[in-house]
């Protein structure tokens, strides 16, 4: 009897932890976009498909095939320069940088409609 009460208690508990958590998860993909869509836009083309309003800006698509995406966390942070004078300068912290960075690797995953 002892067992069933203590089954009973764990799966009550588990079901009041979970339907008593309100906190959203975080969506590091789409809090990527939401970045990149508000810095980048203007300029590259930030989704799977387009070209980059700006002609010589690379599409954020393509970085994969350039660059292991994963090392740009660190210039993101610390602020990205490049020899394009044209190109601001942006720095973000550490979760944007993630963020952005799950965001540039969604692009390089081939689409589940397919």
């Amino acid at each position: 009897m002892r067992n069933i009460c203590g089954a009973i208690a764990i799966l009550a508990w588990s079901s009041m932890a979970m339907a008593g958590s309100s906190t959203p998860v975080a969506d590091p993909i789409a809090d990527g976009q939401v970045l990149v869509d508000t810095y980048c836009s203007d300029c590259h083309a930030i989704s799977k498909t387009g070209e980059s309003p700006l002609p010589i800006a690379p599409r954020f698509r393509d970085l994969h095939l350039r660059y292991d995406v994963e090392y740009l966390s660190e210039a993101l942070v610390e602020g990205i320069v490049t020899a394009h004078e044209a190109m601001p300068e942006f720095e973000f912290d550490p979760d944007q940088a993630a963020a952005i960075i799950a965001y540039l690797k969604s692009l390089s995953e081939p689409d589940q409609n397919q």
